[in-house]
């Protein structure tokens, strides 16, 4: 009806308008224009646009991509082949670009499906298996109502996150465990703890299923578990640092010390490969969490601004710290509080402002330090790569640090309220017990299944090489070659 009397209000406008004289036209349109007007506020409120596809989120998406896979292969493959014996170097390097290649495999097979469809609180369903149902024309959701980038760029994009995480662990027990033996696990573990974390942290419906309460509570109801606790995290504190340094310490622990461990010398045999390495995971680091904001807007510049200001500050502090207690500065000891740095951050980078960032690398490059040398004492594990002092320490530290910082009155963006459109009240004692959810269930998750992977691996094929090519080395025992002719 309305429809209809907006029509005759128009047609009886343009009659009057056929009566009037040349000079009284322009009125006449006028006359028009505003009974069009008219109509059109007349219509029932339009429904919320369909989301849509933007070239720039999707330009800057594929490059996040690049760069997390330069994270991984050569990024922390040449960290931590630097950080070995030579006579192991080339294992270290297999290792990594092997996991990093069969967890791009199960990504597509099963991986992502269980991680990013609607399944339980834990875990999603095998609906998009294989990637099925999947086309060009599939979007994905971002933080942005109305909003979208193909769903093929976020498969990729999350596809480098579930190969880096397990890649992680081998610097836990690197120079001992079987090759064979590494393969397994990961299977194992990727399948049985790294995909429900990415489930229980990141699965919601997004943003647009909140259009208002009764809605939004509905789809919250099917979010993953952590999700619906408001645990925060940005880019992977808990999914893939929290996560991955609970298996490698298990690891340590299950497989044994390294022969020689504390009566020889195991001194990294090219810190320069490992500067190398700590540079490329700097700059791939910027993919890794500007990119996890799924857009190219002030939001990503943030996240890429902070990602810069806590490794830079986290690099200074640990090299200060270390030149006050031992003397001297070391090399190894900025590099590796740029990677603190970057752990650190990686949970907070997009919820909290460049002072939080200061701060938060700040005390990572301090306590991390701590962590790969008192902590890493007082648990007695051969963690060769200071893999728990580093990622599990300062993957703690950023995890509970973004319940503070990301408080609007110290600078942070808050939390957004999608049904009132608007940045929600903030509780900074409520968010540090969501932070300490998703802490501890991280770590008890991982470890838990840590442990049963690490067994069953050991009772089908034996976890570590026999003694004597422990102590030949892992690059010719195992594959035959080695990194160096001299």
């Amino acid at each position: 009806m309305k429809k209809l009397f907006a029509v005759l209000l128009a047609v009886l406008a343009l009659g009057f308008a056929g009566l009037a004289s040349a000079e009284d036209a322009p009125a006449a349109a006028e006359a028009v224009t505003a009974v069009a007007e008219a109509a059109a506020a007349a219509e029932p409120a339009a429904a919320a646009p369909a989301p849509t596809v933007n070239k720039g989120d999707t330009a800057w998406m594929l490059t996040s991509t690049a760069l997390v896979a330069f994270m991984v292969i050569p990024g922390l493959a040449l960290f931590y082949g630097g950080l070995v014996r030579s006579k192991n170097m080339l294992s270290v390097l297999m290792q990594v670009f092997v996991i990093f290649s069969l967890m791009i495999v199960l990504w597509f097979v099963y991986g992502y499906s269980l991680a990013f469809t609607e399944g339980n609180a834990f875990i999603g369903g095998l609906s998009k298996a294989f990637l099925s149902g999947v086309t060009v024309d599939s979007m994905a959701a971002t933080f942005s109502k109305g909003v979208a980038i193909p769903e093929f760029a976020y498969i990729i994009f999350q596809a480098t996150f579930a190969a880096i995480t397990p890649a992680l662990i081998v610097g836990a027990f690197a120079e001992r465990m079987k090759f064979s033996a590494v393969l397994l696990f990961m299977v194992l573990w990727f399948t049985f703890s790294y995909l429900p974390m990415a489930h229980m942290v990141w699965y919601w419906a997004g943003p647009d299923a909140y259009i208002d309460a009764a809605a939004g509570e509905a789809a919250a109801a099917t979010a993953g578990f952590l999700f619906q606790k408001g645990a925060l995290d940005f880019a992977g504190g808990t999914v893939v640092h929290i996560n991955a340094a609970v298996a490698g310490l298990v690891g340590a622990f299950m497989i044994g010390k390294r022969i020689g461990y504390g009566r020889e010398s195991m001194a990294p045999h090219s810190l320069t490969l490992t500067m190398v390495g700590a540079s490329m995971l700097w700059i791939g680091w910027f993919g890794f969490n500007a990119g996890s904001n799924l857009e190219a807007n002030g939001l990503t510049a943030l996240a890429f601004l902070n990602t810069m200001v806590a490794t830079g500050m986290a690099a200074m502090s640990w090299m200060t710290a270390e030149w006050l207690m031992k003397g001297k500065p070391s090399l190894l000891g900025a590099a590796s509080g740029a990677v603190s740095g970057l752990v650190a951050i990686t949970p907070a980078c997009g919820w909290v402002g460049p002072m939080g960032a200061l701060v938060i690398g700040l005390l990572a490059g301090v306590i991390c330090l701590w962590g790969v040398n008192g902590l890493k004492r007082m648990l007695g594990a051969d963690d060769a790569l200071d893999v728990f002092g580093v990622h599990g320490v300062g993957g703690i530290l950023g995890a509970l640090l973004t319940g503070v910082f990301a408080n609007p009155d110290l600078g942070g963006v808050g939390v957004y309220d999608y049904v009132a459109n608007a940045v929600a009240p903030f509780s900074t004692s409520a968010q540090v017990t969501s932070q300490v959810w998703g802490v501890v269930v991280a770590i008890v998750w991982s470890g838990v299944v840590s442990v049963v992977a690490y067994k069953i691996v050991d009772v089908l094929i034996g976890l570590r090489v026999p003694e004597e090519e422990e102590r030949e080395g892992l690059d010719i025992t195992a594959h035959g070659e080695t990194a160096y002719h001299i």
